[in-house]
């Protein structure tokens, strides 16, 4: 008899500390944002892991006035960066404390894609209506859809 081990072709890409990770907000509340992270780099994973932004992580000056709900919403594309491998709970820590580094795609109420205006707000181009977020200055290697 022979006894065989079959693993898939791909192995499975872990996030890893200072990997520039794509994410995808769930929720939010006052002290952190929780994500799903769906691409390391531009490699898309298999299945979701969970990782957490701290407001403390969320900017690189004026930390103690961050807001959260001014910087992310639930369903919010984010382009951020591991800095720890997690607590207990296998969350991953994720940091958007570069100008590099934030939200990339929004949907405003009216379900319409946002359009940056500054490096802090969004408007709808439908209700011109304008939302606060941390938005990343994106550059071009990240510019895939």
């Amino acid at each position: 008899p022979v006894v065989s081990v079959v693993r898939d072709a791909e192995s499975q890409l872990l996030p890893d500390v200072g990997a520039v990770v794509t994410c995808k907000v769930c929720s939010i509340n006052s002290r952190f944002a929780k994500v799903h992270i769906l691409y390391v780099g531009s490699t898309p994973l298999k299945s979701a892991f969970r990782g957490t932004i701290r407001r403390e992580d969320i900017r690189a000056t004026e930390k103690d006035k961050v807001e959260v709900y001014k910087s992310f919403r639930p369903g919010d594309i984010v382009l951020a960066k591991v800095i720890s491998l997690g607590d207990a709970q296998s969350n991953y820590l994720l940091s958007t404390a570069e100008n590099e580094l934030g939200v990339v795609v929004a949907r405003s109420e009216a379900g319409v894609q946002m359009v940056p205006i500054s490096w802090c707000e969004m408007q709808c181009p439908r209700t011109h209506t304008k939302d606060f977020r941390k938005v990343a200055r994106v550059q071009p290697q990240f510019l895939q859809t």
